[in-house]
Formats: structure tokens, C-alpha cells, sequence
């Protein structure tokens, strides 16, 4: 053994009720596996979905997918790090699918083994107690713990003079959300875009609006603060959703002919409708938010067929983690991607706290600090 065997983790028991800080065994390195500590853990939705069981990962679960920390070991097959190296840990993906070797590494098409199993492809755990196997390697991590045996393929260098405990959130949340416009919308200099839902997933889309130079840049939430901070970011315009009609309100922005790109990180059925009838003429509806499966939204097809829109879905921003993240660490450096003013921090021990704070809208982007 080469590091620590004993690590405190917050342990996912029972679904829908709040982690427990409990000390587990963790076991040997796999050849494909890097030993990191952990320095800092951000808390996002898909933590949450599955402790409350909407996404079928088996408990008890040590979860957390925004990792940060310091290589301390390696396996024999592993070469991308070294010991002494500091990483952010992102998404796991195969490799070898389809998908995988296009470059399309988000749309792997064993994605739900990789990240949702809480098994490695041997059907073992890296974690355990005496009770017996907990599920490890969430999103190829399970971050919510002082170390963690992590696949080769979740793991992305840094510049090691960057704090890691800011760097956490971009493993998921902000890599999605600044992806998702600048990795698969794309949009024009110029065009205008919006973004219904200014979490963390949602700021890092505004951000990212502002690096590609859209002018006209609209948020929409029912928190008056997350829209205070959204103008602060990158936002040329906000609408309060819940007290304001935001088709109108975006027809008005826009001189009547409707926005050029949506993206929806709610993926409320309603919100998602409101969406698709903000759009121009060829606009771009796009959803990032993750719904309960089966979850189905009635858009209206007759008198929009004529607009010629597109819908699509996007998973992890369509990014390659280890060529993206180094990009939004660059464009942060440079003052350009201030995500660091969305993030509060938490102990360990408060990380209940930080999922209700997240949950009631008092916290952007919750990161736990080891």
C-alpha cells in the first residue's frame, strides 16, 4: 500500500436522507487507478439527484464527481500523472466505444457503468466498511472523501500554482454549463443567448455568452440575488421568471424577433416550452438540466415548424475534460471566466448544509474543503 488506508468519507446510506461522516477502509490501486487526496470537492445537483434516488446508483454511495487534489500514487499503467501533480477529476468515460474513440468522450455509451454503477468493470468497490462494499468511483471518483482511488481517464493536470480548492467546480457543474456554449452552440459574435436557470450550471453559460461575444446575454431565475450576480458576470439583461412573462419580456429585449440561442439547465417541462417559444427564426434550444426518467415536455409543432429550430441535449458541456478544463483555467486566470465568485465553502462535516444551501438558492456553487 502506498497511501492511507483509512479515509473519513460522507457516506450516501438511505435514499433521500442526509450523508453521514463515517471512517472506511480504501483499498489497493488498480493499474489503471491514481491515489489522490483530496484537497476540495464541489457539491452539484447530480450529488443530490442520486442520494434521492432519481438516478440508480447503489447504496450506500460515497459520492462527489468535482474533485480536487494531489496525486500521491499511481498504478502501472497509469501515465498522464505522477506523484506531486495536481489534478482536477472530471467525468469517467471507456475509452474504446464508438463514441469514445470519435473524440465525443461525453456521449460514451457505457457512461452509465463508468459513472453511475458505483462498481469498477471487475464489480469491485475501493471502499468499504465493516458492514461491508460501498459503492466508489462515482463519475470514476467518489470525491466525498479525504482520498480517493481514481480512474486514469477522470483525471485532468493543472497548473499546480492554481488553487485547487477553486478549480474544484470545473470537473462538472462549470464545464457543463460553459461547454455547452462554447463546445456545442457556438454561437456568433454578436448573437444573443439565454439562459433560463443561473445556478452554477447557468453562470458558467453566461460566462462563457460573454467569452464568445454575444451582446445581448439574458438570465432568467426566480432568485433576484443569483440575477444580481448573473449582471455582475457577463448578463446584459435579466428576468425574474417567476413574476415576469419571459416570452414577452424576451420578445421585447430582442426587438420582437426572439433569441438566437436557449439553454435550459431546469429541465422543467414548462420552462423548456417557454424556451422553444423565445426562439427565432433557426434558434437553438439546448437542455443540460437533468430530469426524472420518463419526464416529457409538449412542445407546440404547427405554427413553429416554419422557424426551422433545433433541440438538442448535451451532457458534460460535449467536452473533453482533459483538454477543456485546462482552457477555463486559462480564460480564469486571465479574468475572463471569474467563476470564483460563485463559490462558498464547507467543511466536511457541513456538507448537509452546503446541499440545502444549494437546494434553497442561498449558495451558487457549494465546494467542500478537506
Amino acid at each position: 500500500m502506498t497511501a492511507a488506508t483509512t479515509v473519513t468519507a460522507a457516506v450516501a446510506r438511505t435514499t433521500g436522507a442526509p450523508l453521514t461522516i463515517e471512517t472506511l477502509q480504501l483499498d489497493d490501486l488498480r493499474d489503471n487507478e491514481v491515489r489522490v487526496r483530496m484537497v476540495a470537492s464541489g457539491v452539484c445537483h447530480t450529488d443530490a439527484i442520486v442520494r434521492d434516488g432519481v438516478y440508480p446508483t447503489p447504496l450506500p454511495a460515497v459520492l462527489g464527481h468535482e474533485g480536487a487534489g494531489v496525486v500521491e500514487a499511481v498504478g502501472a499503467a497509469v501515465t498522464t500523472v505522477e506523484p506531486g501533480d495536481h489534478v482536477v477529476l472530471s467525468a469517467a468515460y471507456c475509452g474504446h466505444c464508438a463514441q469514445c474513440r470519435a473524440g465525443q468522450m461525453a456521449y460514451c455509451e457505457n457512461l452509465m457503468a463508468e459513472d453511475f454503477g458505483g462498481r469498477r468493470r471487475d464489480g469491485s468497490t475501493s471502499l468499504s466498511s465493516e458492514e461491508g462494499p460501498v459503492s466508489s468511483h462515482f463519475f470514476g471518483q467518489s470525491s466525498f472523501a479525504t482520498y480517493a482511488n481514481v480512474v486514469e481517464n477522470s483525471v485532468v493536470k493543472v497548473d499546480a500554482e492554481a488553487p485547487l480548492a477553486t478549480l474544484a467546480p470545473l470537473g462538472c457543474g462549470l464545464q457543463t454549463g460553459a461547454g455547452a456554449v462554447l463546445n456545442e452552440l457556438r454561437p456568433e459574435a454578436g448573437s444573443s443567448l439565454v439562459v433560463f436557470g443561473v445556478g452554477a450550471v447557468g453562470s458558467a453559460a453566461i460566462m462563457a455568452a460573454k467569452v464568445a461575444g454575444c451582446t445581448t446575454i439574458i438570465a432568467a431565475d426566480l432568485h433576484d440575488s443569483r440575477l444580481e450576480l448573473a449582471k455582475e458576470i457577463g448578463a446584459t439583461h435579466t428576468v425574474n421568471s417567476g413574476t415576469t412573462d419571459v416570452v414577452a419580456e424576451i420578445a421585447e429585449i430582442t426587438g420582437g424577433k426572439g433569441i438566437d440561442y436557449a439553454l435550459d439547465t431546469t429541465a422543467v417541462p414548462a420552462v423548456l416550452r417557454q424556451a422553444a417559444e423565445a426562439l427565432a427564426t433557426r434558434g437553438t434550444l439546448a437542455l443540460v438540466g437533468a430530469a426524472k426518467p420518463g419526464t416529457e415536455v409538449p412542445f407546440e409543432i404547427g405554427n413553429s415548424l416554419v422557424k426551422g429550430w433545433t433541440f438538442k441535449t448535451v451532457v458534460q458541456g460535449s467536452s473533453v475534460p482533459q483538454v477543456f478544463i485546462p482552457r477555463l483555467v486559462e480564460l480564469w486566470e486571465q479574468g475572463r471566466f471569474p467563476f470564483d465568485k460563485l463559490i462558498r465553502t464547507y467543511e466536511l462535516d457541513d456538507i448537509n448544509a452546503a446541499f440545502a444551501d444549494s437546494a434553497n438558492g442561498s449558495a451558487v456553487k457549494p465546494v467542500v474543503v478537506f
